[in-house]
């Protein structure tokens, strides 16, 4: 990519990110659209400007995100890692590589003449063996040393923040309840109730509340998703009829519709009636089947209740039978988080899923990578060329050139991505996982290694792929220098993905103009009721599963290239500190979390980090070894302090993210806990009566400990 196309490409996403935040200012203010910029506030009744100034400053939502009190560590500590980085690496490694000239001589035998203005600033810049190698090892050991601090720093803050939040005295109905899994067939003559009961009893007599048996639900589901949806119908039908009202016909229009194959063929009915009647079917339907599957499918699984969170806390941390494959218990999630068909799945079957995806993972990440490396390189000018002639003529007019040049490869590879999260979150549910949070983080770990290893080193070799199959085919070995000698030729394009990264991305982020967009015209064609209009503009969660590998992958590009090309440093400093700004604000006032799992994604997260450091150091040991620089050696302590510096951390935090300590579950609530709603909160909603019927629940929602349901 020629300096000129960098420079517009820059150019153009900055002026992308101005023209969408002054049209967030713009937006924002009008009362049409606060459901989609300040959903966050409504749903909690707040004013949508509570706490902050009525103005169209288009920079004012920076001043009220500085304001507030929410933390976000991940970004703050990274952030904090490449600033401090920065300080110390720009003013000292630009110059050594910039004013090294013994590259010039030979610049197109080493480079095919591909350096450019930027390729000035890279470590590909410096002869080989040269002395100023010297202050790029410094470097690298610097930059280590800073990760270190700065995240260990992160993990005990985390750690407090965690603390914080599990001992709070509000009553969490998942802090007196655990999960039984692998339940064995209950002795002659005992129901699956009456052995949770017995069992749990007898270990926990003073504690123990009552259990849930968890049941096969599939048939009173679809029984209960059919029930609502005829719900809805009615409630838009009879909106309809009251519209028809308002229109000149005092006795209105009742709606029809066609009762055969999507609503297309059919006899004509009247909606109103026979949704209706509809409804009138179905509840007795679902009141008998909510009896048969509570008495007749019953699983081994089961929810425990305790009246008391230490116990509970207790209980999920211990082994509860001889046999790992017996009894498994686990702390349980919140009630919305439970993934219900996973909580059966016995032992085996869970390892044997889990090791299934993990060979499907493997695959899809190593024949991904066939078609990004075709990608990168085939959305180069110069290969679009040969591969596609008939281009030529498109291509020469210097307008489309350059905008090609600047941003074909990049969105290329962003489109390309964006197919595979909701892939890797349906493989996590397959493994069995029981709750939402935990595939969450088990789909960005997934997300986290595939974009390092497709984007980063997909792209570095794709990049030179067409001109290099050859020397590939002759050494097989050089696939290793290949890599490290591709490294600076890749930057500017990673500079360009990083830009179109933060200013476009954070700039549709800030401005959310395709929920605009979408929920207006849901708004306009689609809602005739309330719950339809709050339903066009209710936000989702963070995202997290494609949001942290993502920043993730930024981390590795920054990191990989912070002594190789240090200009890009600043770059990352700019994502993320714009990303801290954009979502503080979309935090405080757009999404509205999923699930709360009280900051186990951060030990997670940190692996991912510290996997990133560790990719650099290897990369920076490769790259002076291409560069014949005897001192190399001295590189090799580095991996092996980040294995031990990983190693001490899991060591003193993950066991308090990995379970709630008895400490922090010890302290005193400001109110006894009704035992009884922390119980019903875990009811499935397909389970619930709408009459409050104790009988109802007699086999499969145990009675044991009536008499002690409260503290």
């Amino acid at each position: 990519m020629e300096f000129r196309a960098f420079l517009t490409s820059l150019g153009t996403s900055f002026v992308i990110f101005v023209v969408l935040m002054f049209l967030f200012t713009w937006l924002s203010r009008k009362p049409a659209n606060y459901v989609v910029y300040y959903p966050n506030r409504i749903l909690k009744g707040l004013d949508p400007f509570e706490g902050s100034k009525r103005t169209r400053n288009p920079f004012a939502w920076i001043r009220e995100a500085l304001s507030s009190t929410e933390a976000d560590v991940i970004r703050i500590s990274v952030l904090g890692i490449l600033v401090l980085s920065g300080l110390v690496l720009l003013p000292v490694l630009l110059p050594v590589a910039a004013t090294d000239h013994s590259l010039h001589l030979t610049v197109n035998e080493t480079s095919q003449g591909t350096f450019n203005d930027l390729d000035k600033l890279s470590m590909g810049h410096v002869g080989a063996n040269s002395p100023r190698l010297w202050a790029f090892v410094t470097a690298t050991y610097l930059a280590s040393i800073v990760a270190y601090c700065l995240l260990w720093k992160a993990y005990n803050h985390v750690s407090d923040l965690r603390a914080a939040a599990l001992e709070s005295p509000e009553v969490k109905a998942e802090q007196f309840a655990i999960v039984v899994r692998d339940i064995p067939r209950p002795p002659e003559g005992q129901t699956r109730k009456e052995q949770v009961d017995s069992y749990f009893k007898a270990i926990y007599p003073e504690t123990f509340y009552r259990s849930m048996v968890v049941t096969n639900n599939k048939k009173v589901n679809k029984i209960y998703e059919e029930l609502e949806g005829y719900k809805k119908k009615l409630a838009r039908a009879e909106a309809i009829f009251a519209e028809s009202k308002k229109n000149g016909n005092p006795e209105g229009t009742r709606p029809t519709n066609r009762i055969g194959f999507l609503g297309l063929i059919g006899k004509k009915v009247d909606s109103i009636e026979y949704y209706n009647e509809k409804i009138n079917e179905l509840i007795p339907k679902l009141e008998a089947e909510q009896k048969v599957t509570l008495r007749e499918k019953q699983q081994p699984s089961a929810l425990v209740f305790f009246t008391s969170r230490v116990t509970a806390a207790s209980a999920s941390q211990s082994l509860h039978a001889q046999m790992v494959n017996t009894w498994t218990v686990l702390d349980a999630p919140e009630p919305r988080q439970l993934i219900w068909t996973n909580l059966p799945k016995k032992y085996y079957e869970r390892e044997i899923r889990q090791y299934f995806v993990y060979i499907i993972v493997f695959l899809t990440i190593f024949f991904y990578m066939i078609p990004i490396g075709f990608i990168s390189a085939f959305t180069t000018l110069e290969n679009l060329k040969k591969l596609l002639p008939f281009t030529k003529p498109i291509v020469k007019q210097k307008v489309v050139s350059t905008v090609l040049e600047a941003y074909l490869p990049q969105l290329a590879l962003i489109i390309f991505l964006a197919l595979l999260p909701k892939f890797l979150l349906f493989l996590s549910k397959t493994e069995g996982i029981p709750s939402e949070s935990h595939v969450t983080r088990a789909a960005s770990g997934k997300y986290f290694y595939f974009t390092v290893l497709n984007v980063f080193i997909g792209v570095t070799v794709g990049s030179s792929l067409f001109g290099t199959f050859k020397q590939i085919e002759k050494d097989p070995n050089s696939i290793v220098p290949l890599l490290a000698t591709s490294l600076p030729k890749s930057a500017t394009f990673f500079l360009t993905f990083v830009a179109l990264k933060f200013f476009v991305g954070y700039g549709l982020e800030l401005s959310q103009i395709v929920p605009l967009i979408i929920y207006h015209l849901k708004k306009k064609y689609l809602c005739k009721t309330e719950a339809e209009v709050k339903e066009a503009w209710a936000p989702g969660d963070l995202g997290y599963a494609t949001r942290f590998p993502n920043d993730m992958l930024i981390v590795t590009l920054v990191f990989c290239y912070s002594v190789i090309a240090p200009i890009i440093i600043p770059f990352g400093v700019v994502y993320f500190g714009l990303g801290w700004l954009v979502l503080r604000n979309q935090v405080l006032k757009v999404y509205v979390p999923s699930f709360e799992s009280y900051g186990r994604m951060w030990p997670h997260i940190f692996i991912r980090i510290m996997s990133a450091l560790l990719l650099y150091q290897v990369t920076m040991l490769g790259f002076l070894g291409v560069k014949k620089f005897p001192y190399t050696v001295l590189l090799i302590p580095l991996p092996i302090i980040s294995i031990i510096f990983c190693v001490v951390c899991d060591k003193k935090f993950y066991r308090s993210f990995q379970s709630t300590a008895l400490e922090v579950a010890c302290k005193e609530l400001k109110e006894v806990p009704n035992m009884e709603s922390v119980f019903r909160s875990f009811i499935p909603p397909s389970l619930s009566a709408e009459k409050s019927d104790d009988d109802q629940f007699e086999d499969a929602l145990s009675q044991v400990s009536r008499t002690g349901s409260t503290l």
